[in-house]
């Protein structure tokens, strides 16, 4: 059965779970907007899609401003064709306890995370709408149920959730889905980051953090990508307005 060609957007996609998301979106058939704050960076990606065969568009933007976001969307319909996948990943640390954390970490990690997933997906909901099929992935977290020092991450992450279900509701019916991932343990920089903030070498933070998983092992970026690819695809139109943990054990 011939499918259609479909573009997706993939923003913080530069890097970590971002990149393995557009190559697997790309390795799937898709048109691939790499969106990140630096074109140079985005540009690495997508000369990888495009070794593999694939079609690829590096986009630079902030996720926090809107009329980024509304250039960057209109770019995309005009270079690659309209934009009827959307995963929001982009996403920013500012890790701190309570007491310490300031109205800048607090403001940037809400700005990047829930006012970007709002952005990009009320800039591309016109273009879903209009093809009559759409798919918008949200990245959450395991964080989204508590997680010491990260106050801002961990509200905005369940922010997702809501804004997630939300989305399902108001769009369903113009055939578009909404999902959020989200992600346990996986080795990324952010990761490492968290690590370093805390003061313990990675590798001995990664062998704790494992020792806790039941499927023993830590996750890789390729784990999240392969989920996204199913909820990004055309057999996923009877799943929406769900968080699924991708975590190697349950989450509750």
């Amino acid at each position: 059965m011939n499918r259609p060609q479909r573009t997706a957007i993939v923003t913080g996609a530069a890097r970590g779970i971002g990149r393995a998301v557009a190559l697997r979106l790309a390795a799937d058939g898709m048109s691939v907007a790499v969106l990140d704050l630096e074109e140079t960076a985005c540009q690495v990606v997508v000369k990888e899609i495009e070794a593999a065969g694939g079609r690829a568009l590096a986009v630079a933007a902030d996720v926090s401003g809107e009329s980024a976001v509304e250039q960057a969307t209109q770019r995309v319909a005009a270079e690659l064709g309209a934009p009827t996948v959307l995963v929001n990943n982009a996403g920013v640390l500012r890790d701190n306890l309570l007491f310490k954390m300031s109205v800048q970490d607090w403001d940037t990690v809400m700005d990047v995370h829930l006012k970007g997933a709002f952005l990009l997906a009320r800039a591309t909901q016109q273009y879903m709408i209009g093809e009559g099929w759409g798919r918008i992935v949200n990245l959450s977290s395991s964080s989204a149920l508590g997680n010491r020092g990260q106050s801002n991450y961990a509200a905005a992450k369940a922010g997702l959730q809501g804004f997630t279900k939300t989305l399902a509701l108001e769009l369903g019916r113009f055939g578009v889905t909404a999902n959020a991932v989200a992600p346990g343990f996986i080795e990324t920089d952010m990761t490492a980051a968290t690590a370093a903030r805390m003061g313990v070498p990675f590798d001995d933070f990664t062998r704790a953090v494992v020792a806790q998983i039941p499927v023993g092992r830590a996750g890789q970026p390729q784990d999240i990508a392969a989920t996204i690819s199913f909820l990004a695809g055309e057999d996923s139109g009877f799943v929406s307005g769900q968080v699924i943990y991708v975590a190697g054990g349950p989450r509750n």
